[in-house]
């Protein structure tokens, strides 16, 4: 009878691990994909509500609210559960997708999206963070590659459903067939998700250290997110003054918060330091410059508009195989510093291979490309293994939410601040055609110097009893 027991509670038990786990990765694809059906549904959008110039804002809302709400998110995860901010999260973005539906104006969809990017910031904190939490060290090696290809998943699957849809189906319907999704999410995750014990109280909240982040989040996200702004100094030198400001108070209302969003404790641990830099830097130079590749092949390498899109399926492609191989040779080797090694440099030689197009005749520019994407699209997907695996094993249990919540905030950031930067420079240079490979050549010289930030003392993999 004993033995019987026993084995009805160890299924029962597997049973809610896989629940949650189902949960979280439901969430995250929701909160991955928005964005990309989002993008590739505006012109039917921009067309039906006379967006004009407000188009930018659909995107850059969402992307403004996630970006800062990021830490917060996985701050209220360390203090009131897991589950707490996956149900909250679903219930957020669920409202917010109905609100986008119905939207009779620019002005409601785009408080619709940014009510959408909290929700979204939430689920994605709470899904890298949650698997932290349900698994111990060894089973986060093989757990962590489904995360990872739901990044993948979007990134390939987004833009040709959010095309289709919105064509055949009008573009609302983007957003109602989230609320099914947002449904099955709450059930399972319910019942799946345990109740974590409380680690603290909102009453000792860090509020000036979020209004902070929010401030300098808005005024990073708007130079980087507006052509307008960017190129009238009247509007952006206020903005970065603004942001300056802001990062400089937040430095300050960390140090000295009794529970800080982003705990000082996190910087004089050197492998989390060094993760956060380089992730830093991974952001500016691959989120960052994403944005320019398209541009770089239409103009470098001559390649036609309607080739760039399937052109673009190296990116997606590069990552999904590092991140099916990574799973199965992580177990012989769990090197993390070696498997960060090896991003930084397939992400400098892809970026190097995409700066060279325009000295390239066309026959040799299109392989140059390919090879060129695949090897960026791996880095990306490999850091992103990587880094999030490093951050899960070497952060506190009682911390764990925090440190994903600033690693993903950071990256976040960096893809903000390159978007930014590398903007400005391709306003600035003389030469059109010549811009978008300068901006890739300046962001592979500086992810060259990521490997001066590197981690290399890091925690090794292995069981360590974890886990609810």
């Amino acid at each position: 009878m004993n033995t019987s027991a026993n084995e009805t509670k160890k299924r029962t038990s597997t049973l809610a691990v896989n629940l949650s786990f189902a949960a979280l990765l439901l969430g995250l694809l929701m909160a991955q994909l928005d964005t990309n059906i989002v993008v590739a549904a505006l012109p039917v959008v921009s067309q039906d509500l006379h967006l004009g110039a407000g188009v930018a804002g659909v995107t850059a809302s969402t992307l403004l609210t996630v970006t800062v709400f990021t830490p917060v998110w996985g701050k209220l995860g360390d203090v009131l559960g897991r589950r707490f901010t996956f149900v909250t999260s679903v219930l957020i973005f669920g409202l917010a997708s109905l609100l986008c539906a119905v939207a009779p104006s620019v002005a409601v969809l785009i408080a619709g999206r940014a009510l959408q990017g909290i929700g979204a910031g939430g689920l994605i904190v709470t899904a890298v963070s949650g698997v932290a939490v349900i698994f111990d060290r060894e089973e986060l090696v093989r757990r962590q590659i489904w995360v990872t290809l739901v990044f993948g998943i979007s990134s390939l699957a987004g833009p040709p459903a959010g095309g289709f849809m919105a064509s055949a189906w009008g573009w609302r319907s983007i957003f109602y067939v989230n609320l099914p999704i947002c449904v099955i999410a709450l059930l399972v995750g319910v019942w799946g998700l345990p109740k974590e014990p409380s680690r603290g109280s909102l009453k000792r909240f860090d509020y000036p250290g979020a209004l902070a982040i929010a401030v300098a989040g808005s005024a990073l996200v708007g130079v980087g997110s507006s052509s307008t702004i960017a190129r009238t100094p009247a509007y952006a030198v206020p903005l970065v003054v603004v942001m300056v400001l802001a990062l400089v108070f937040l430095v300050w209302r960390e140090r000295r918060a009794p529970e800080p969003l982003i705990p000082p404790s996190v910087f004089r641990i050197k492998a989390l330091r060094e993760t956060l830099v380089t992730t830093l830097l991974i952001g500016i130079t691959l989120f960052g410059t994403f944005t320019f590749v398209p541009l770089a092949l239409h103009t470098g390498a001559s390649v036609t508009t309607e080739a760039v899109g399937a052109m673009l399926l190296a990116l997606t492609i590069g990552q999904l195989v590092i991140v099916l191989f990574f799973s199965v040779l992580v177990r012989r080797n769990r090197n993390l510093a070696a498997w960060t090694v090896l991003s930084l440099v397939m992400g400098v030689v892809g970026l190097a291979l995409l700066t060279v197009l325009p000295l390239l005749p066309h026959a040799a520019a299109i392989p140059v490309a390919v090879v060129g994407l695949a090897l960026a699209g791996a880095a990306l997907g490999l850091s992103l293994q990587v880094l999030t695996l490093i951050g899960q094993a070497t952060a506190a249990p009682e911390q764990i939410g925090q440190v994903m919540g600033t690693i993903t905030f950071t990256r976040q950031l960096g893809g903000a601040v390159g978007a930014a930067g590398f903007g400005w420079i391709v306003l600035l240079a003389p030469d059109g055609a010549a811009a978008p490979a300068v901006v890739l050549g300046i962001a592979a010289v500086l992810l060259m110097t990521a490997f001066l930030s590197r981690p290399r003392e890091i925690p090794e993999l292995k069981g360590d009893g974890g886990g609810w």
